[in-house]
């Protein structure tokens, strides 16, 4: 665990309320995750993971290096927080994927689903494209959505209902460097 003159140092001098999710109990369950997406998919058929950007960059980066088999990666970006702590609602597709889609295991990866919308968004679209499977995964869950149009198949950690940041996640494109998850 990192001291405090040290998450201080990483912050550029904010505090943060508190540590929730240590760098090594990260790596530890995106390793397992990857292990266990490898073993869901037929080594020869084509699997596309698609990233939610800019939040999972850094969880998609790590998850597709346990992952033993062949695949592709591509992002997605929706954005729906701007400035605030609290998602706005509003979900605006920023940059749509490139690769194809029809016919492929299609893997969502998102940093974190609270209230459900970016998933509601993105799903029924993804949908729309004829992929031969989607599935989600998702690094943190907070079980606050009343409804998503998709459940996750993979969750890292149930999420507390607190705003996190680190390990992809930011506060005004702040944090996202943090090697752990923090509360603000």
């Amino acid at each position: 665990m990192p001291s405090a003159a040290e998450v201080r140092a990483r912050t550029g001098g904010h505090e943060v309320r508190r540590i929730v999710y240590p760098e090594a109990e990260i790596a530890g369950r995106v390793a397992d995750m990857g292990r266990e997406i490898a073993a869901a998919y037929p080594a020869n058929e084509d699997l596309l993971i698609l990233g939610t950007l800019k939040g999972s960059f850094i969880f998609v980066a790590d998850l597709v290096r346990h992952i033993a088999r062949p695949l592709h990666v591509d992002f997605i970006v929706a954005a729906s927080y701007g400035t605030g702590t609290v998602s706005s609602g509003n979900v605006r597709l920023v940059y749509d994927p490139e690769a194809a889609i029809a016919g492929r295991h299609v893997l969502l990866v998102e940093d974190i689903i609270d209230s459900g919308k970016t998933i509601d968004r993105l799903v029924p679209l993804l949908r729309e494209r004829g992929p031969r499977s989607l599935e989600l995964c998702a690094l943190l869950h907070k079980h606050v959505a009343p409804r998503l149009a998709l459940e996750p198949r993979w969750v890292g950690f149930d999420a507390p209902e607190e705003f996190l940041v680190g390990y992809g996640l930011d506060h005004s494109e702040n944090f996202r460097n943090l090697p752990f998850i923090a509360s603000l």
